[in-house]
């Protein structure tokens, strides 16, 4: 049964002339961005559509436009057109890694910068953090992902939940990162419009931090996050199909402290990544 937002809302009391909105969320875990959730609401075939793009694209990343096209009308026998998966390819944000045309999520006036990570070696926590954003269903609508990442250890110093992808939320999380975790040498993105806004990169030059972007279509370039991602979604949000925004966030927050403090990391010598975060 779909829940209204009042019922999702009722944990937090509105009336407390105490505690404000904010201090409540905080001290319920629930982020803000949770609290004012509210469905994004598209037509049952393409809801289907979005959770069967997901998949596969998690899954196969290299997939674009075109080859999900044929994939869902051959393999899965929708009867759709390259022009509404390209709608909600841009909706989901995402697009296929091979190099060459496809659906970019920059904005031409805003400065790109160079990749700094190829033929680095990343030897200490704190000397590159990266980050990316990702769609994830939930019942009769989605919300967007955001997670910053230590690839050293692996460790994620930072996530959030948003039913937007504005800029200014995810300024606010990086934030939220740096005064709680410290500061990164080297902070990498991909060339999306919210890591490339003034608002975003502001934050990144008064802290010193040394900017690195991704090349434009290749998302191979930022393959730790991407392989977080499929962790997330094949290890919790593929198994709980999660009803309404806040149920996403506690079970998110179940997950994260599960990837961060007992799960153990073949790419780290299957060791955990708070223990190797916080060995400095």
């Amino acid at each position: 049964m779909k829940t209204t937002i009042k019922e999702r809302q009722a944990i937090v009391d509105k009336a407390n002339k105490e505690l404000s909105i904010v201090k409540q969320c905080n001290l319920l875990d629930i982020h803000r961005s949770g609290y004012y959730y509210i469905e994004k609401e598209e037509d049952y075939l393409n809801q289907e559509l979005m959770v069967e793009i997901d998949k596969e694209y998690t899954a196969h990343p290299f997939r674009g436009v075109p080859s999900m096209t044929m994939y869902l009308r051959n393999d899965l026998g929708y009867d759709v057109n390259k022009k509404r998966i390209e709608r909600l390819y841009k909706l989901m944000n995402i697009y296929g890694v091979v190099p060459g045309p496809h659906t970019s999520r920059g904005n031409k006036e805003h400065k790109k910068y160079p990749y700094l990570l190829r033929n680095l070696t990343i030897s200490h926590a704190n000397q590159v953090w990266a980050t990316d954003i990702t769609y994830i269903p939930v019942k009769n609508g989605f919300m967007y992902l955001i997670a910053i990442i230590d690839l050293y250890s692996r460790y994620v110093v930072k996530w959030a939940l948003s039913n937007t992808m504005e800029a200014e939320w995810c300024a606010e999380v990086l934030e939220e990162a740096i005064n709680e975790c410290g500061k990164p040498k080297i902070f990498n993105t991909d060339q999306g419009s919210q890591f490339t806004s003034d608002v975003f990169i502001s934050i990144l030059k008064d802290n010193s931090i040394t900017i690195s972007m991704d090349g434009k279509g290749r998302a191979t370039d930022n393959i730790f996050i991407e392989r977080l991602w499929r962790s997330v979604k094949y290890e919790d949000v593929y198994l709980h199909a999660y009803e309404s925004g806040i149920e996403l966030y506690k079970g998110l927050n179940r997950y994260f402290k599960f990837y961060n403090n007992k799960r153990r990391h073949s790419s780290i010598d299957h060791k955990r990544p708070i223990d190797i975060y916080y060995a400095a």
